[in-house]
């Protein structure tokens, strides 16, 4: 390896990727609809611009990543992916339709959200460590990297899209309709899922449904430095850095004072960051311990940027770095932790990736939010600096650690710095 650019698209020479990658980008455009109206619902129409509210409501949404990580990650190991996926997408589309209903009804209810979201997360917590996993079977290790970097092109280019569309949907027809463009959507990506020519699907190694598997991935990380580096990482940004919604939602608001359109805008520019930063990261033909520290620094700086911003033009712009800084941190920890972690192992470990990213929210999301309600949005947003310099320290004492003769190397010998 070089450390050249390749062909960012490469992963798009596998039919099975390519009619997975289709279904995907329809339903992650339907995702971001319903993220940006559930935020905008939940913040302007069910509360009077209560961000501690979005917090709890993120939390409910994300908690299950914890709660339910003992089965997880070990069902992601043992069971048929494929038919896993069917299952826990349909789930997700039948609850954002139930949410769009009661919203078009007039007869939602602050709590009717905190039942959905807790819901959707429990799907969500069984629906993440399959999905990232999956995409080894479509294309294979060799491929794995860029195929991580084009989900995340997908789901940012959807991202650029949804919020933008939810926000002209909200203000010309009504938050409900949607969360009822989020249910359809996911429809695409079952259809996807049913055309897959299943004797190309890569198969991983199956771990044994046994008692303790759960444990047997905890002792498996444990082990291994490197991963457990990543994991705190990946823990001081998920849990204060990666609170978008309330970034965004309170100073559109709250400082810009803007309406559900421009809200929406704020939500399509940062997608242009985080789309380039699939792309820059799609385009690596090598993957290095030594960007995580980088892109966490980046991450810090532009959330410090965000938050002194005088005007909302240069907010977008902060929004932007913040966006490429985030994608490439996130895509590296995945991309290191499945390319070194035992085939039978992978669905525990990325697991634990989703529990510690996302699981972490309940924790970051309330405090983030009471931070913006109390000292105001700029220093909600401090609060992401000093995670993204915290994680970037953390990255760097791992690495000295490594250099000064500390065993981290991953099982296939490839280099980690």
């Amino acid at each position: 390896m070089t450390g050249a650019l390749a062909n960012p698209f490469r992963s798009l020479r596998h039919r099975n990727y390519r009619i997975w990658a289709a279904g995907a980008l329809i339903s992650n455009i339907g995702t971001w609809v319903q993220r940006t109206a559930q935020d905008w619902l939940v913040f302007t129409e069910l509360t009077h611009h209560d961000a501690s509210t979005v917090g709890i409501v993120m939390g409910l949404q994300f908690a299950p990543q914890l709660l339910l990580l003992p089965w997880t990650g070990s069902a992601a190991d043992q069971f048929n992916q494929r038919k896993l996926l069917i299952a826990t997408q349909a789930t997700m589309g039948a609850l954002s339709l139930v949410l769009g209903a009661l919203t078009l009804l007039g007869i939602v209810q602050l709590w009717h959200v905190y039942v959905l979201a807790f819901l959707f997360g429990c799907a969500a917590a069984f629906d993440a460590p399959v999905r990232q996993t999956f995409v080894s079977e479509l294309v294979g290790d060799e491929d794995l990297p860029n195929a991580v970097a084009l989900n995340s092109t997908s789901f940012n280019a959807a991202r650029m899209i949804g919020p933008a569309v939810s926000g002209v949907v909200i203000a010309g027809f009504g938050t409900g309709w949607a969360f009822l463009i989020d249910g359809m959507s996911f429809i695409a990506v079952l259809v996807s899922l049913g055309f897959l020519g299943i004797s190309d699907l890569r198969r991983n190694a199956r771990a044994s449904r046994a008692k303790g598997s759960f444990v047997e991935g905890l002792v498996y990380v444990r082990q291994r430095p490197d991963l457990m580096a990543i994991l705190i990482m990946l823990f001081l940004i998920g849990t204060f850095g990666l609170n978008f919604p309330i970034f965004i939602a309170t100073m559109a608001v709250d400082v810009f004072h803007v309406d559900a359109s421009g809200y929406g805008l704020l939500s399509s520019i940062m997608a242009i960051g985080t789309m380039a930063g699939a792309l820059l990261s799609g385009s690596r033909d090598q993957t290095r311990f030594r960007g995580l520290p980088v892109a966490a620094a980046i991450f810090g700086a532009s959330c410090a940027g965000a938050a002194i911003a005088p005007g909302y033009w240069l907010f977008s712009l902060a929004l932007i770095i913040i966006g490429i800084s985030a994608l490439m941190f996130s895509n590296l920890t995945n991309s290191l932790m499945q390319l070194s972690t035992n085939p039978a192992m992978r669905g525990r470990v990325m697991a634990l990736r989703v529990a510690v990213a996302l699981g972490a929210t309940p924790i970051g999301a309330p405090i983030v939010g009471w931070v913006a309600d109390h000292y105001g949005p700029p220093w909600a947003l401090a609060v992401g600096a000093v995670s993204g310099f915290a994680a970037a320290l953390v990255g760097l004492y791992a690495m000295y650690r490594r250099l000064a003769g500390s065993k981290t190397r991953p099982e296939d010998g490839k280099p980690r710095d």
